[in-house]
């Protein structure tokens, strides 16, 4: 009995520990299975998920595709959506290169330049650099020259690493054939629409200053770029023209390019520098932006031609045996008049010569070959951080050139020849001096005793006498500071000047 009670004791236990176990098994099984069941469904929720990704990137980047399957509008959604600009572009340049070096780059010109396009502290460039599909960075200053600054677009690199850092970017080779790649297919953009006179047209005015920054800056490329440069000339009327316009129309005995700098069209257009040159049917460039002084310092030939300021020393122009003689009598003729003038003027100008560029006006200040023009002056002046202490030698080297055929030069020679020492010719003198500086756009240091001179003149040409006045000017200075001018005399004299 005790055996058996220990027998059933042990079956009873063996059949606890088996149905232990069972159920335990039993409830694991049916968790893997709930489990099981639960992977099913999400692996077919993350199938659907990952069809409809795959779906999405089915659509290639543009610059990626045949450009021959992309329309114009495509194009423009795309410039779009990357400048944020609310008109479409006005060219566009989509190309790839290969062989030791692979890129794709699409490149748009905007219609208008942005209105801080110069700015120092905006960003260089509007180029979007990416790596085999993946975007890097769009504020990489080694990828295109800050005068191409207007150009937006996107460049796609094979060879570049992923993990690229600034460091590396300067220090690459492949950034700088990229570089000399996108320069030259932007220029090639730029002649493709130089075609186009309309269009170009457009994008001359608002990015003739780029191209011209380009020429102070490019050295490689100042050749093409110079292909695109457009300007009035005394000969263009209402229309731009190339430098390759002007040379086609070069006169066979003219040996150089002629242009004149200065503020506005019409400025220009009267100078007293272009009147010979236009009564003898040469051709004069008008250049007229502040940037144009930097440009042709930089740009000092074209076609083998050199470009030469009138308003500068030295002017050579295509004259004859005949004209040169009669030149050279002149010069002889009033070589004591100069002597004279400059003696008057003293520091005020380095020479007084004889000028072979002038018909209407009596006189002009020139400037030395290789300093500022009157213009350059200008513009330095106007800066708002100038440096005062390197005007003083930088300061245009003004030259008086008078006119020997002009009535009111001819009459000073008599009376200076009759007494160099008469007060009237001293007068008249810098008269002519300080007005030669107003009309070859130079500024005056004291325009107001400029001004008293025209005055007491005005008056006597109108027979008044300062000693009956009867108004008080308040802004007179004092009697001994007054030009003197010698009463009724002076008056005769100056008729006969007239």
């Amino acid at each position: 009995e005790v055996d058996l009670e220990e027998g059933e004791k042990e079956e009873e236990v063996a059949a606890g520990d088996e149905k232990d176990k069972p159920k335990i098994e039993d409830l694991g099984a049916d968790e893997d299975e709930d489990t099981k069941d639960g992977q099913n469904k999400r692996k077919k929720k993350v199938k659907e998920k990952y069809i409809d990704a795959q779906e999405l990137n089915k659509t290639k980047p543009i610059w990626t595709r045949n450009p021959d399957d992309i329309t114009n509008e495509e194009y423009g959604e795309f410039y779009k959506s990357l400048s944020n600009d609310w008109e479409d572009h006005l060219a566009v340049k989509h190309f790839s290169v290969e062989g030791q070096l692979e890129f794709r780059a699409l490149l748009f010109v905007p219609r208008r330049a942005s209105f801080d396009l110069f700015e120092n502290k905006k960003k260089r460039n509007n180029i979007k650099l990416y790596v085999r599909r993946v975007f890097i960075m769009d504020n990489c200053e080694e990828l295109i020259p800050e005068y191409l600054n207007f150009i937006k677009g996107v460049v796609d690199s094979e060879d570049l690493p992923l993990n690229i850092s600034r460091e590396m970017l300067q220090q690459s080779k492949i950034l700088k054939v990229i570089r000399k790649n996108l320069v030259k297919k932007c220029l090639e953009l730029f002649t493709e629409l130089s075609e186009d006179k309309d269009n170009y047209k457009k994008y001359y005015e608002q990015f003739s200053k780029n191209i011209k920054l380009g020429i102070h800056e490019d050295s490689q490329n100042r050749k093409k770029l110079s292909e695109l440069l457009r300007y009035y000339t005394s000969a263009s009327g209402d229309e731009m023209v190339s430098l390759k316009d002007y040379v086609s129309r070069m006169k066979d005995s003219q040996k150089h390019i002629y242009y004149i700098t200065g503020e506005t069209k019409d400025q220009v257009a009267n100078s007293a520098f272009v009147e010979h040159l236009c009564k003898a049917g040469l051709e004069v460039i008008y250049m007229i932006e502040p940037i144009d002084e930097y440009c042709v310092q930089q740009l000092k030939e074209y076609d083998g031609k050199n470009l030469v300021s009138v308003t500068k020393e030295g002017l050579e122009l295509p004259e004859d045996e005949e004209e040169k003689k009669k030149q050279e009598d002149l010069k002889a003729k009033y070589e004591n008049l100069c002597k004279i003038m400059k003696d008057i003027l003293d520091k005020k100008i380095e020479k007084v010569t004889v000028s072979n560029r002038l018909v209407a006006s009596p006189c002009c200040i020139v400037t030395s070959t290789y300093g500022w023009t009157a213009n350059m002056e200008r513009i330095m002046k106007s800066q708002a951080l100038r440096d005062n202490s390197t005007m003083g030698y930088m300061t245009a080297k003004k030259h008086l050139e008078i006119n020997p055929v002009h009535p009111i030069v001819e009459t000073l020679r008599e009376k200076a020849e009759t007494d160099k020492n008469d007060k009237a010719v001293k007068d008249l003198v810098i008269l002519l001096f300080e007005t030669a500086l107003l009309s070859s756009g130079f500024t005056l240091e004291d325009p107001q005793t400029h001004a008293n001179r025209i005055y007491r003149m005005i008056k006597l040409g109108l027979g008044i006498d300062d000693d009956n006045s009867t108004v008080e000017d308040i802004t007179q200075p004092a009697e001994e500071d007054m030009p003197v001018l010698e009463g009724d005399e002076d008056s005769s004299r100056m008729e006969e000047v007239d």
